[in-house]
């Protein structure tokens, strides 16, 4: 007897799940891809992120409606431009019971400078941190920061003794595969603790009795189980194994949103789609012309405007994402509706400025694309290597999971590649210092201009805000100019979930489970 695809699944989910219903108490969440590390300072990824702070917590935080209150620290004070006080919590423990000090914060913001830190951007204008007794610290920047709150809301706190102890004191070197103690455990002061870790396959989080704080769920257990493909994740969802979904596939919305015991929450998402294409190279990596094309701005220019963008918005998305002429999006300071207008989609254009850069008949490159990280990544992709073809350009398209793709950025083996910026400082300094900055750990362009370098240099220490607002939007002016990058759209989300499960949908796409319940 022949079994039909539907029931493969389902027996695949009875072996991974068991047959057990998940108690009242306990949310089954899944997503496409896993947590790269729980280093709470080594990746600076979306997903990672969301499972360090069910963990591991901050001295201020983003509420649900994601402004920034107090969290390790219940006050703070700046005594002069460059020095603040942070006034610690007297009562938190780790989940191992030890108080958390002063000491602890010292020894996190001092790691999560390191090297290997992906989180070192966050706090460059940072000089110096110190105890000044055990519930006191003082930070000092190099040059007032106008944003400093901001950034430090994504600065995790770690124990200094836990770390030593399991010779963790530097961040894990996730580039070059380095394995370490604190990547595979996890040991904060936040309302859950992790009681298993089995990396692309399940991570448990308990309750954490020993936490400060208010306890505003009823949950005893949260289950991560990533899965990747966007079939089965729906079959387990629909099925009832799995609880909630993070990023429920936009082709499934309305038939998780017609089950009676199902809903779907949507919102925009603070994350821009891109992508980049590096112009420093001599000659590409994967091209067949002996140079670089993308070192000219007609070529870019070319690739972008033989996008189709609302085709993708309608056949790929589903209607469910919006457009972008810029890398950022509705709720940064900085960004405007003008700069967000794109370049007229326009094959022939595209053409004819390919012929005026030298490339009548086009050229080869490939596109290296994740398949596990946005929402329809791959078929984004996709989508854009026909429309490129359509004007010459033949595309030879490289899809991965998202930690093989991100890691062979870093080691630079990308001439053109997709990536998602999020900004949860809700600052266009963030985007800049990341990604435009010359060197700047995710400027895989390769961009380097002085003029944008030195307006960095005043977004980060201009209190004045008027000039501040000037250097921001002179600097998108010239890299909107200069199509640095090429900007596809801003992300909408959707949350799918069991009716009886309450998890606040927030446009960071963060779960905060100490708000959540099931009922």
């Amino acid at each position: 007897m022949k079994i039909n695809s539907l029931s493969k699944i389902l027996i695949i989910l009875s072996l991974v799940f068991g047959f057990s219903s998940a108690s009242a108490n306990t949310i089954k969440w899944s997503m496409a891809g896993d947590s790269l590390s729980l280093d709470p300072h080594a990746q600076n990824e979306g997903p990672t992120t969301q499972v360090s702070r069910q963990v591991y917590e901050a001295l201020v935080t983003r509420g649900i409606d994601m402004s920034i209150g107090p969290q390790l620290a219940t006050k703070w004070k700046a005594v002069d431009p460059t020095t603040w006080y942070f006034f610690l919590r007297e009562d938190v423990k780790f989940s191992d019971g030890t108080p958390m000090t002063s000491e602890d914060v010292v020894f996190s913001f001092i790691r999560a400078q390191q090297p290997t830190s992906d989180f070192k951007e966050y706090i460059s204008s940072i000089s110096s941190v110190k105890a000044i007794d055990d519930y006191t610290v003082q930070i000092k920047t190099k040059e007032p920061n106008p944003i400093l709150l901001n950034q430090l809301s994504n600065i995790f706190v770690m124990s200094k003794a836990w770390a030593e102890k399991h010779f963790a004191k530097a961040p894990q070197n996730w580039g070059a595969s380095q394995e370490t103690y604190a990547s595979v455990n996890a040991m904060g002061t936040g309302p859950f603790k992790i009681t298993l870790r089995e990396p692309n396959t399940k991570t448990v989080f308990k309750k954490n009795t020993r936490w400060w704080g208010d306890v505003e769920h009823n949950l005893t257990t949260v289950e991560l189980i990533p899965i990747a493909n966007a079939a089965t994740r729906v079959a387990a969802l629909l099925s009832g194994e799995i609880d909630i979904v993070t990023d429920a596939p936009v082709q499934d919305l309305g038939r998780i949103n017609s089950s009676g015991s199902h809903k779907v929450e949507s919102t925009p998402q603070m994350r821009t789609i891109f992508l980049g294409m590096d112009q420093a190279a001599d000659q590409l990596r994967s091209g067949n012309t002996g140079d670089n094309p993308f070192k000219k701005k007609e070529v870019r220019q070319a690739l972008y405007q033989a996008i189709d963008i609302e085709a993708i918005k309608q056949k790929v998305m589903r209607g469910n994402s919006a457009s972008a002429g810029i890398v950022t999006f509705p709720g940064v300071t900085g960004y405007t509706t003008e700069l967000d207008k794109r370049l007229a989609f326009d094959p022939e254009a595209s053409k004819k400025l390919l012929a005026d850069a030298g490339y009548p008949d086009g050229f080869e490159v490939e596109l290296r694309c994740p398949n596990d990280r946005y929402i329809n990544d791959e078929a984004i992709c996709t989508a854009v290597v026909g429309m490129l073809g359509k004007v010459g350009v033949k595309v030879s398209l490289n899809s991965q999971t998202k930690s093989i793709h991100f890691k062979e950025l870093g080691e630079k083996k990308a001439d053109f590649y997709m990536l998602g910026w999020g900004v949860p400082t809700l600052d266009s300094h963030y985007v800049f210092h990341y990604l435009y900055d010359t060197g700047a750990s995710w400027n895989k362009a390769n961009f380097s201009n002085a003029r944008v370098d030195e307006l960095i240099k005043v977004m980060e220490g201009e209190v004045d805000l008027d000039k501040r607002n000037a250097a921001i939007a002179e600097a998108w002016q010239i890299v909107k100019d200069d199509i640095t990058y090429l900007p596809l759209h801003h992300q909408v989300i959707a949350w799918a979930s069991k009716k009886n499960v309450n998890v606040p949908i927030r446009p960071n796409n963060e779960p905060l489970f100490r708000f959540s319940s099931k009922n």
